[in-house]
């Protein structure tokens, strides 16, 4: 099946699966990220194919994921706003270790205008109105 929408940039679905389990594998060795995961996630190899049908959904239009990555952070309960630029740090390094440059910048482009929103989201969570951070 084609999909109405050209891909946002020149990758592949097996170009996005094997970003994803580097990524995460990455992840689980992270000392400040892996223990956040790890309260979470018992099944690695399910949440990466969960995660690489969003990239595909985000990237290559296919419609294969039909979750909100908003209220999977902000029910996760211990994602924190200032986690986003460590998880985006190591997000870039996977894509130019993995990708040609041009898709590696391509890519991150995208992860960081959604890890912006994710931010903006849990900070919300985590304000009182104003924006006045909750401190308790």
């Amino acid at each position: 099946m084609q999909n109405a929408l050209p891909p946002r940039f020149a990758i592949t679905r097996p170009q996005i699966e094997r970003v994803v389990a580097v990524f995460y594998a990455a992840v689980r060795q992270h000392p400040g990220l892996g223990p956040v995961f790890a309260v979470h996630v018992e099944d690695w190899p399910a949440h990466e194919a969960r995660v690489a049908d969003f990239w595909a959904n985000s990237i290559l239009h296919e419609r294969s994921y039909d979750g909100s990555p908003m209220a999977a952070h902000v029910k996760a309960g211990n994602v924190k706003p200032g986690m986003f630029s460590t998880w985006l740090d190591l997000f870039d390094a996977t894509l130019r270790a993995e990708l040609p440059p041009e898709t590696a910048a391509a890519w991150s482009a995208l992860a960081h205008r959604i890890g912006r929103s994710l931010r903006a989201g849990v900070v919300e969570r985590d304000s009182l109105p104003g924006g006045i951070p909750k401190l308790r």
